[in-house]
């Protein structure tokens, strides 16, 4: 049977299964009775991003919860990493947040964390999964009125500032941040400027549709000429929920989740901050990297794709530091998940610390060439499974020696695969690429 929880938690169109009303309604009754189960009291903390559909889902929800005799402490439009981090420090049983990440806005999804402020284990999600899939109940629309915590807000505001500890007095450093029409719209701004940045702001006028539409982490293009022009010091890109920052520096180049690892790393290192010799990164980062953290005496270990993955595998080595390249970084002195404003002002005390540009603070990270295809398919069969998919795989991998990195996956949140190749020679490994792109394409492929 079809898994309704994917990496990221729940994830679909919104009014259609398992994100209808009915099923959203099931979910949070079917939570209060486990938080139940387990001893802990019926408080659920919920939060969400600026998503149309976001208002009725977080009704349902309520009205679910309410149901069942458990109390929602909602607090609005927020990061989902802020979520995460209040439902630890106000030892709230629970959080929940409404979002589908860098998704298109009809899409929605349902993340569930756990008292810790970390994704529920899976033996939780399949007890709500099951209670969803046996739900055959049709379930009227409430009216019920929902008015959020703000105090809460001003809390994880305050986290954020105070988690800016710089040892140097640089002058002022001009910002461009790009919110994605998203969580971090209403607090980017006011964040930066409090902490004395000159922060301008782009993409930060949400009106329930325009999330994450060629904005963004997905899409900081333009967010790089908004630097250029404004002759500024940085660029943040934030997607739709604010859990993940991608960088743009003075020069208009567009960095990723392993500069950023490199950058922490070795701010971390010099200041004594690392708990182990390892950093936690993912199948996906760059080869590049590992060698870079080689060269400081470190270790890189790479987790599967999926933030709780990376968290998972911190926990099992004492790492403090770990992330994607995709622009989730998890700093867990101080959050359990990812927080792209917080990571936002740890690069930036960087920066500040040591007085330096982000261009030089990279200039010693060199990537190896990769290439990384999505091909869209119309369901996730076992590679091994399809003979001639299975032996260009072996064949490139031949090919790569020990020289360069192969990996294909399925994605966790959509029906597509992800064909990413490393190597030495841009070209060659293109083409290596497109020959697995192309075998998928005739066994597996949909109409898009």
């Amino acid at each position: 049977m079809t898994k309704l929880f994917g990496t990221d938690g729940i994830r679909a169109v919104a009014g259609k299964y398992p994100l209808d009303y009915a099923s959203v309604f099931t979910l949070g009754g079917a939570l209060i009775s486990l938080l139940g189960e387990h001893g802990f009291p019926p408080q659920v903390l919920i939060g969400r991003d600026t998503r149309e559909s976001g208002i009725w889902i977080e009704k349902a929800l309520v009205q679910g919860i309410q149901d069942r005799g458990g109390e929602a402490v909602c607090v609005g439009v927020i990061p989902t990493s802020a979520v995460a981090y209040l439902t630890r420090e106000f030892s709230i049983s629970s959080g929940v947040v409404i979002s589908a990440s860098h998704n298109p806005f009809q899409d929605n999804g349902i993340k569930v964390f756990s008292s810790q402020g970390m994704k529920i284990s899976a033996a939780w999600e399949e007890a709500l999964e099951n209670a969803i899939k046996a739900n055959s109940q049709q379930i009227a629309d409430s009216d019920i009125e929902i008015f959020p915590t703000t105090n809460l807000r001003k809390y994880y505001k305050d986290f954020l500032k105070n988690s800016f500890t710089p040892e140097s007095s640089a002058r002022k450093q001009k910002l461009v941040l790009d919110c994605s029409n998203g969580a971090s719209s209403d607090f980017a701004a006011q964040i930066f400027h409090d902490l004395g940045f000159d922060a301008i702001t782009i993409n930060a006028a949400p009106d329930g549709k325009n999330i994450n539409a060629g904005c963004g982490s997905l899409y900081p293009e333009k967010l790089a000429q908004a630097v250029v022009n404004n002759k500024a010091d940085f660029g943040i890109a934030y997607d739709g929920d604010a859990d993940r920052a991608l960088w743009v520096d003075e020069t208009g180049r567009i960095l990723n989740g392993d500069h950023t690892l490199f950058v922490l790393t070795q701010h971390m290192q010099a200041k004594q901050r690392l708990k182990s010799e390892t950093v936690v990164a993912t199948i996906m980062s760059n080869l590049g990297l590992e060698v870079a953290l080689g060269g400081m005496g470190l270790n890189l270990h790479r987790a599967q794709v999926g933030d709780k993955y990376v968290l998972e595998q911190m926990l099992k080595l004492n790492s403090n530091l770990g992330g994607e390249q995709s622009g989730h970084t998890i700093l867990l002195d101080n959050c359990p998940t990812g927080d792209g404003m917080l990571t936002s002002i740890k690069m930036l005390e960087a920066m500040v610390s040591r007085e330096a540009k982000l261009s030089e603070l990279v200039a010693d990270y060199h990537e190896f060439p990769q290439v990384l295809k999505n091909v869209p398919v119309t369901e996730k069969h076992e590679f091994s499974l399809i003979p001639e998919i299975a032996e260009t795989i072996s064949a490139v991998e031949t090919k790569l020696g020990t020289t360069g990195r192969l990996n294909v996956r399925y994605s966790g949140t959509e029906l597509l695969a992800r064909v990413m190749v490393e190597g030495r020679d841009l070209d060659q490994i293109e083409e290596y690429a497109q020959s697995i792109v192309e075998v998928i394409t005739k066994h597996l492929r949909r109409e898009t």
